[in-house]
């Protein structure tokens, strides 16, 4: 791809991400203006974690359409054309557990629940997520329905959850969310995409996405039966240490020293995929080294852009988010957590770094007949509704099972009556919008508020992530119902064939840096 491409590209990639983070920041700036002033050292690391926010976002999303789609598309098209079915299965629980082991956010998971060795939990979690990518790859393979294997496994996770502690139930649920980061989930997308472009029945499409949604159920199941068998009746969290800022060095320190532990964490959780696409590149799929050398190029940019967002959203957003969360909940009239709430919700999602990736890849596979542009507007009216309601908690303290009950059921009801990929979109799309924003910015929030009103933070601020990861489920149908009916017909959509993006160029075109 020739220089002027990539800087397009780029510039294309940062009028996202300005559209993404400002808003945002904005808030943030306005709040702290009027109702809840932050000190200027935490008000200075949230503006400079925001400028590495919008750089992050801009790299990682040109580095993941170059490199993790293509690559998963490929990987899934050749695993699903010219390999026998055991080795087809083998490959994906290995991929599974390779990749969930790597994610940094399951460490964090790990430090919650005290009573289950971090070990234990951690392998315990992986091994069931590689067992959960066998079963989206059986569905995909076999045409399968998706809605019923998902009633089944809800209902056996809902069935566990009576019998575990109310304290450990938030953690539980939030552990669907954390382990779907934002480098595994384009390639897991690209992987189902590449899985069903094998096959040419009229269904095809409808098994092209719901490889995230099967897999974001296997850390809760994994967790719930931890805690059924260590017995353990609480959970824990390490409380935000608010950085002090007295001058220009000491917001230098800050992110200096948090640089090299996001450089390294990075490498660690890329490194799985990357090896596993260039050992299968070596021993199956022989791609030409002009395409190698595009996504290497890809997965530098990625790896960037990672570095960068993350680094910005946990040194810079995540003190900014819980200051506020206090300061608001201080207020006499604290119900004015849940607008706020949901307003931040309505526009952070837009800055989930992987909801981008899921939006392209819906509109180009549905030929524009799902535009991203309605696909944004229902994430943000559900996360904006599942902040509410985990605002809503933090202030009366009600148990999180008197909304995950009827929102699942409910989702679950709606798969019998929208169209086929809505239902696949839809799940995976809880995945992706309960990203590292909400990890870092919302729960700290959460966090924060409930500190400042003595609440039980275990029980009461964590289960944001499981909320963000409900409502999209609910919003995304509705949105499927509404083009069915305006179509008239069963909502079948037409499926454009599986190209990747670096197909669009030829192989003797140069990448520059």
């Amino acid at each position: 791809m020739p220089l002027a491409a990539i800087q397009t590209n780029l510039l294309e990639k940062l009028n996202e991400a300005l559209k993404a983070v400002l808003p945002i920041m904005g808030i943030v700036l306005l709040l702290s203006f009027t109702i809840a002033p932050l000190p200027s050292g935490i008000l200075l690391l949230f503006l400079f974690g925001g400028i590495l926010l919008i750089l992050g976002m801009m790299f990682f999303n040109l580095g993941a359409e170059l490199s993790m789609t293509p690559m998963g598309e490929k990987v899934g098209k050749k695993m699903a054309g010219s390999m026998h079915l055991g080795l087809v299965l083998f490959l994906c629980f290995l991929l599974g557990f390779i990749i969930t082991i790597s994610e940094p956010d399951l460490q964090v998971l790990a430090g919650q629940v005290p009573s289950i060795p971090n070990l234990t939990l951690i392998l315990a979690v992986a091994g069931v997520v590689g067992l959960f990518l066998m079963i989206a790859a059986l569905r995909m393979l076999f045409s399968m329905a998706l809605a019923p294997l998902l009633i089944v496994f809800y209902l056996f996770v809902f069935t566990l959850a009576s019998f575990v502690p109310g304290d450990f139930l938030a953690v539980a649920f939030d552990s669907g969310g954390v382990t779907t980061g934002p480098m595994t989930v384009p390639f897991i997308m690209a992987l189902g995409i590449g899985f069903s472009a094998i096959r040419s029945d009229k269904h095809a499409e409808n098994d092209s996405f719901g490889l995230v949604a099967l897999c974001s159920v296997g850390p809760i199941l994994a967790v719930l039966i931890l805690g059924l068998i260590f017995r353990t009746s609480n959970s824990s969290y390490t409380a935000a240490v608010i950085p002090k800022i007295q001058n220009s060095r000491d917001l230098w320190i800050c992110f200096r020293d948090g640089f090299p532990e996001y450089i390294k964490e990075i490498a660690l959780s890329l490194l799985p995929i990357t090896l596993f696409f260039f050992l299968f590149q070596i021993f199956s799929l022989r791609l030409k080294k002009r395409t190698l050398k595009k996504i290497v190029i890809g997965i530098l940019y990625t790896y960037i852009g990672l570095v960068l967002f993350m680094t910005g959203v946990n040194v810079g957003f995540m003190p900014a988010g819980n200051y506020l969360g206090q300061q608001i909940a201080g207020l006499s009239c604290n119900w004015i957590l849940i607008p706020i709430g949901m307003m931040i919700g309505y526009f952070i999602v837009k800055a989930e770094p992987a909801v981008y990736v899921l939006m392209d890849q819906v509109e180009e596979l549905t030929s524009g007949a799902i535009s991203g542009q309605a696909m944004g507007m229902s994430l943000s009216l559900g996360v904006a509704a599942s902040v509410g309601i985990a605002m809503l908690r933090v202030l009366t303290g009600i148990s999180i099972l008197w909304f995950l009950i009827p929102g699942y059921a409910i989702a679950l009801c709606l798969s019998f009556f929208v169209p086929k990929i809505f239902t696949a979109i839809a799940f995976d799309s809880g995945g992706v919008a309960s990203g590292p924003m909400t990890a870092t910015f919302l729960l700290p929030f959460a966090m924060g508020a409930c500190d400042a009103l003595g609440g039980n933070i275990v029980s009461d601020a964590f289960g944001i992530v499981a909320m963000v990861a409900m409502t999209p489920l609910i919003t995304i149908q509705i949105l499927g119902t509404i083009y069915r009916f305006r179509a008239g017909t069963s909502g079948s959509f037409i499926p454009v064939p599986a190209v990747s993006y670096l197909d669009q160029f030829a192989d003797d075109d140069i990448i520059e840096l």
